[in-house]
Formats: structure tokens, C-alpha cells, sequence
């Protein structure tokens, strides 16, 4: 065995929190209060509304779908986790603060010691990392996961953009690869506003791995080389509005999944694609985006197969709203269900490894 086949091995079998074992009261919602980032108001100066997460939990405590009880907590992914899939060089670059200040597009960030943007911003990305990989092994067990946080679809192995720190849609799925049997080939069906650049480089040359990527063509990232890595790509325009959009997301979504059978659709649900916000420039309406993930979900379940959600990018006020009507719709329509108490619906899963508990034309980047 090579030295680099070594430490790759090596990386395959590091000991980690976040396959640990989860309730069966546990809903696959994962959450924690440390997604949110709010630092001295340092975060108002992106767009992206950085206290989200917590609202979509609030709402759908209000609608009392959920509670503290029933809520898968999320870990933060540790380094090695992040090693899975990223350069040691590249975590290193995100101990300068001007580096995250750049991925971020928060510039104050630069004049801040590093020891704070790790803390204050870095750390809850590192915990929605965790959420989306931990809410994979979920999916496979339950049939669905809901990540409220997570698709950061900008990041790829050695470079981060457009708010998007950590690699979180790619390290969950080289988790389930390594980790859990019967896992061959998986499905991402990226709907965002934007080109999914970050998992497009990393799996360029993986066939395990189908990726449908529908986005405003004319805003970032624009990267023509992980372009190379869809197999379905729908190129949106200017201001598509929901009998359009809808139309194309089933058709090309209904030819992805007939062309390949995934074992899991991983399903990146930026809700930048609504109306007035001011990154996606496309104009879905609230219904539009809920009909959207109806589809998603109904086209998964009629065939079979388990769903890995994440909330990704959304850029309005109005966003936190519309996710939580949309998984309150979700279970209206009986395509997640609320069987975690008596056991049923659950997909038999064996992981490869034990874990140390037993227990996302402007020219602005965006998630």
C-alpha cells in the first residue's frame, strides 16, 4: 500500500460523533441553535439572513410539528470528519481571517482575530456540516432527513465561495459511500438559484454520482469547468416564473430519476428562487417553491428511494416561512411521516464503522 493510500485509509476509518445512534422519538429534523450566526451585527452586511435556521424551527414549533423532544440535535464536524473530503491545506487557509472574510463575503471579518471568526462563523457552519451528514445516514434509515441548515453547494475540496466554508453536500456523501452498505450511487438534484460548483469539481470524474443542476444561467459562479460534471443541466433565465419552472423541474427531474436509479437523491432546496430576491433573479412565488419540494419528495417516494434535504441559499425575510410551510406540506401530503415512535418505515442500514458516542446577472456570490 502507497503512502497516500495509506493516509486515505486512514481517513476512511477515523472514529466520529456523527454516525452516532439516534432515537427512534427523534423526527430526521436536524437542528442546533449554533447554526445561527449573530456577532455584533457583523452579519447584517450579507444579504443571506443568517438567523434563518431558528426561525424555521420557530415557526414549526408554533404549528407544533416539532419540539425540543423530538429534534435530531446536530454535532459539529470535527477536523477529521472535514478531512474526509477536504485538503489539510485548505483548512489551514481558513485560519486567516482575511480568507473567510473573502469566502464569506463579509469584509469586517478581515479585521477580526481569528480565534472570534472561528468561533462566531465558522463554527456554525462547521455544525451545519455536521447536521447534513448526520441527517444522511437518517435519510437511508428513516427514508427522509431534513437538514434545516446545510447545501453549502459552493465549497469543493480545496477552495470555499459565495458563503459556502465547508464541503457539507460532498462530505455527506463520501460518509455514506465509505460508511454505510448497499450505498452505490447517488442522485443530486440541486435546485438553487445558482450553479452547484463545489460538488460538481469534486465529483467531476465519480459515476457513482448523477447530478441535475437547474439555475439562473446568468449569475455566480458561472464555472464552465464544473459545468462538465452535470449530467442534466437546466439553464434558467431572467425572472422564470412557476408554471415554467415547475414544468421543467418535473420533466428533468422525472428523466433524471428513469435514467438512473439512485440509492439516495441528495435535494439541495435554495429557496433563492424566489420572487424579489435580490442574488437569484428568478420569480417564483411562496406556492411555486412549495410545489417545487412537493415534487421532489413525491417523485422519491413513488419510486422508492430515501431523500437527504438541505435549506441552502434564500436571501429574504419571507424565506424562513416558506421552508416551514413547505415541510408542514410535506407531511399534509403524507411524504414525511411522523412514524419515529412506532418504528415503522425505516430502511435497514449497517455502517462500516463505529462512532465515539452510542448515543449554501449579480456578480455577488451566494449560497
Amino acid at each position: 500500500m502507497s503512502h497516500k493510500e495509506d493516509n486515505e485509509e486512514k481517513r476512511r476509518c477515523h472514529r466520529t460523533d456523527l454516525y452516532a445512534s439516534i432515537p427512534r422519538t427523534c423526527l430526521p429534523i436536524v437542528y442546533h441553535p449554533d447554526y445561527n450566526i449573530t456577532f455584533m451585527g457583523l452579519e447584517k452586511l450579507h444579504p443571506f439572513d443568517a438567523g434563518k435556521w431558528g426561525k424555521v424551527i420557530r415557526f414549526l414549533k408554533e404549528e407544533q410539528f416539532i419540539n425540543d423532544g423530538n429534534l435530531v440535535e446536530a454535532r459539529e464536524a470535527a477536523e477529521e470528519d472535514l478531512l474526509i473530503v477536504h485538503t489539510k491545506r485548505y483548512l489551514n487557509r481558513l485560519k486567516w481571517s482575511m480568507v473567510v472574510a473573502t469566502i464569506t463575503e463579509i469584509p469586517p471579518l478581515l479585521f477580526l482575530p481569528n480565534f472570534l471568526v472561528q468561533r462566531k462563523v465558522l463554527r456554525p457552519l462547521r455544525t451545519q456540516t455536521g447536521g447534513t451528514i448526520m441527517a444522511g445516514k437518517l435519510a437511508v434509515e428513516r427514508g427522509w432527513a431534513i437538514n434545516v441548515g446545510g447545501g453549502f453547494h459552493h465549497c469543493s475540496s480545496d477552495r470555499g465561495g459565495g458563503f459556502c466554508a465547508y464541503a457539507d453536500i460532498t462530505l455527506a456523501i463520501k460518509f455514506l459511500f465509505e460508511r454505510v452498505e448497499g450505498i452505490s450511487r447517488v442522485t443530486i438534484i440541486d435546485l438553487d438559484a445558482h450553479q452547484g460548483n463545489g460538488h460538481e469539481r469534486d465529483f467531476l470524474d465519480d459515476r457513482r454520482v448523477f447530478i441535475m443542476d437547474m439555475y439562473n444561467r446568468y449569475i455566480y459562479p458561472g464555472d464552465e469547468y464544473a459545468k462538465r460534471a452535470i449530467k442534466r443541466k437546466v439553464e434558467l433565465d431572467w425572472g422564470t416564473e412557476d408554471s415554467e419552472y415547475l414544468q421543467k423541474v418535473e420533466l428533468h427531474m422525472e428523466g433524471t430519476l428513469n435514467e438512473v436509479l439512485p440509492d439516495i437523491i441528495v435535494y439541495n432546496a435554495g429557496t433563492d428562487i424566489l420572487d424579489g430576491d435580490p442574488l437569484g433573479g428568478l420569480s417564483i412565488s411562496p406556492q411555486g417553491i412549495i410545489k417545487r419540494d412537493e415534487l421532489v419528495f413525491r417523485a422519491a417516494k413513488r419510486r422508492g428511494i430515501p431523500v437527504l434535504m438541505m435549506t441552502s441559499g434564500g436571501y429574504q425575510k419571507q424565506t424562513a416561512r416558506i421552508i416551514a410551510d413547505s415541510i408542514l406540506n410535506l407531511h399534509r401530503q403524507g411524504l414525511i411521516e411522523d412514524n419515529a415512535a412506532d418504528g415503522e418505515g425505516s430502511t435497514p442500514l449497517t455502517t462500516h464503522m463505529t462512532s465515539t458516542s452510542g448515543s449554501a446577472g449579480s456578480t455577488s456570490t451566494a449560497v
